[in-house]
């Protein structure tokens, strides 16, 4: 059963595709390591407890203290040092993930609407507009290739700039293991270094609706060959300019507008 879950050197994640991934599933492995670590040590100290300390028919009841000053200090500064431990392997992976510094490769303005979604290549002024795949639960074949597909070439630096038109969304590819939430009214950034080819999948990760299950999308990595003519075929189908701000039910605050690339405001 276990088998079927995924490879436990991965501790069960999917594979990776992007190179944060990798930090993400070592931090992820430490952390199931110590968890397990401290569970074993407890449990081995309650059972050895139970069975050194019981009381048998013999004895009398034994002394019964109320404090003891050594043991207090001990578990109270044990479980600071380890929170403190996993603090200081938290926040630097954080940080790695949430690093905007970078000069991307590709920036996509993510627009998150009730249920599906819009993609805005802000540098190459073409965009991809989405509609909800209805009969997905309905089980008909080739309903999930009528969803929204956000291409990206492989072994770049891709900017997601994550705006949303009505509610509270979520933007999560699953290979990508990482994902941000999206707020009305804000503007959510971050950045993510392909590095293999394939099609993985993508969905929404925050209750939006009656259909956010439905709330689906493909990811295409692709060659930087088959990038430029996805590029190209969006120009030729007419795909051109950006769908901005106006479709919006909420205005940016104003402290969000300069988060929005030129290219995408109104």
């Amino acid at each position: 059963m276990l088998s079927g879950c995924g490879d436990v050197t991965r501790g069960y994640l999917p594979e990776p595709a992007t190179e944060v991934g990798t930090d993400v599933i070592g931090f992820w492995n430490a952390t199931w390591i110590a968890a397990l670590a401290v569970g074993g040590l407890v449990w081995f100290l309650i059972l050895w407890a139970v069975f050194a300390y019981r009381r048998r028919r013999e004895d009398d009841v034994p002394v019964q203290f109320r404090y003891h000053v050594p043991f207090e200090i001990l578990y109270t500064v044990v479980p600071i040092l380890m929170v403190a431990a996993m603090f200081g392997q938290t926040v630097p992976l954080q940080n790695a993930m949430l690093d905007t510094e970078p000069e991307p490769d590709v920036v996509v303005n993510v627009a998150g609407k009730k249920w599906s979604w819009d993609f805005n290549y802000v540098n190459e002024q073409v965009f991809v507009t989405g509609e909800q795949a209805d009969a997905l639960t309905e089980g008909e074949e080739g309903v999930p290739e009528t969803l929204p597909t956000l291409v990206l070439p492989v072994d770049s630096r891709v900017e997601f700039v994550l705006t949303s038109r009505d509610v509270i969304h979520s933007f999560w590819v699953v290979n990508f293991l990482q994902k941000l939430d999206i707020v009305p009214g804000r503007v959510n950034i971050f950045q993510v270094t392909t590095t293999e080819e394939g099609t993985f999948a993508g969905k929404c990760a925050e209750l939006c609706g009656a259909y956010h299950s439905q709330m689906l999308f493909n990811v295409e990595v692709v060659s930087e060959e088959e990038y430029d003519a996805f590029i190209a075929g969006l120009e030729e189908s007419g795909n051109t300019g950006q769908l901005g701000p106006d479709l919006d039910q909420y205005e940016l605050q104003p402290d969000q507008q300069d988060k929005l690339p030129e290219g995408v405001r109104n």
